[in-house]
């Protein structure tokens, strides 16, 4: 499940990633072509503004000379020059404001053709046809026309060039938008494949789990059916045959008081039942587990085993406190399902097992020297059910084995100390 959270995150993490970068180049191209399309309007401003003053004052001049030329009389030079004065103006300060970076010469050539223009006009207001020449008004004019044409020319040129930087610049924004959106849902595809993926091996190991739980359940239903037929057995054969034998005796000693013989068998026969009782009870749940805690419940378990099998174990102890009950059973159990194991399978000649607190967990170790286990013998139901224990108490089991060098079976559960009873 962690796994799965962090494929999650470094999946989702990535497409943000991805897609801030898209709106980060997105906003940035969409600066820079609005930068050059505010570039390419301005310069087509400046130039229709410039050629607007450059007729006026054409047109001024014409409407001048015409009058001069047909009816002199009639030509008001005060406004003329008045109305040439105010064009004088905008076209000084249209200069001013548009004469700076790289068109400055021309905008430098502009000036002085406009200026060459003007005093010539002048010269033909003030003076008459007599004293100035219409023919230098006229190459003044197309001078500045000229300087003019050149200006429009190089606007011309300009509002290509900014036309061509706004098409490469939205051609490279389609192609990294389609790059980067790409990316994201590469990147997605492969977040949702390793998703499903590791999804489907946990489905599948819950599966497994849930065969296993089944498996370990009708195991345990059918231990508990045998546990039930040896206690009926037990008590029947054993405790019944005696209870029988007791209930004669004192039948006999009823009849005859002074039988001593009748009377020690029955203190003979009350004796082993209450041996019989005592070890069915422990069979069923030991007291020194109870009483005394883990520790002590394995060593009378391994002591116990010994005595049975004449098999040696080796039994050491770091851990002496108590922990809940139901760890303390569960581990217990695990322990009594290996070592019954061994006796049953392994043809060991020496056990070792090692009980020790490490890191806030409780560990046990057992190992033998026995034949190992195969491949095929892993997943028996003795050891599902060991681990099936091992999980319900909060920990994990863990076998290693190879045939012919024993088995190891290394358990453990948090250790969550309780106070001694």
């Amino acid at each position: 499940m962690r796994t799965l959270v962090r494929v999650l995150v470094i999946g989702f993490g990535a497409v943000i990633v991805l897609l801030a970068a898209a709106a980060a180049i997105g906003v940035n191209n969409a600066r820079s072509i609005a930068r050059n399309s505010a570039d390419l309007v301005s310069d087509q401003l400046v130039i229709t503004r410039l050629m607007d003053e450059v007729e006026r004052e054409q047109e001024v001049l014409n409407t001048a000379f015409y009058r001069l030329t047909r009816t002199p009389e009639s030509v008001d030079r005060a406004t003329v020059l008045a109305d040439l004065d105010e064009t004088d103006r905008n076209i000084g300060e249209l200069l001013a404001s548009a004469s700076g970076g790289p068109d400055r010469q021309i905008w430098r050539d502009l000036s002085v053709a406009t200026m060459n223009f003007s005093s010539e006009a002048r010269k033909l207001l003030g003076g008459g046809i007599a004293e100035a020449s219409p023919l230098n008004l006229f190459f003044r004019h197309e001078e500045v026309t000229a300087v003019a044409a050149r200006l429009v020319n190089l606007s011309y040129s300009r509002a290509q060039e900014s036309q061509q930087k706004v098409d490469v610049q939205a051609a490279d924004l389609a192609t990294e938008s389609a790059g980067l959106v790409g990316g994201c849902l590469v990147v997605a595809l492969g977040c949702a494949l390793v998703t499903v993926k590791i999804a489907a091996g946990v489905f599948r190991q819950m599966e497994s789990n849930t065969g296993e739980l089944s498996r370990v359940s009708f195991r345990m239903l059918e231990a508990q059916e045998v546990i039930a037929r040896r206690f009926s057995h037990e008590l029947h054969d054993e405790l019944g045959g005696s209870l029988t034998a007791i209930k004669t005796n004192l039948a006999v000693l009823a009849a005859d008081p002074s039988d001593p013989a009748r009377l020690e068998d029955c203190v003979k026969l009350v004796d082993e039942s209450i041996s019989n009782v005592r070890e069915l009870s422990q069979l069923l749940r030991p007291t020194i587990l109870d009483d005394f805690g883990l520790d002590a419940g394995l060593r009378w378990l391994v002591e116990r085993f010994s005595e049975r099998t004449r098999i040696p174990v080796e039994y050491r102890s770091t851990f002496d406190g108590r922990l809940p009950d139901e760890t303390e059973t569960h581990l217990f159990r695990i322990v009594q399902e290996a070592l019954t194991n061994i006796a049953r399978h392994s043809g060991a000649t020496n056990v070792s097992l090692h009980l020790r607190a490490d890191n806030g967990f409780v560990r046990l170790t057992l190992s033998d020297n026995g034949r190992g286990l195969d491949g095929e013998r892993h997943g028996g139901m003795g050891l599902s059910g060991m681990r099936a224990r091992a999980h319900s108490a909060g920990g994990e089991l863990k076998l290693t084995s190879k045939p012919g060098e024993g088995v190891t079976i290394e358990a453990w559960a948090p250790r969550e100390l309780t106070s001694p009873k």
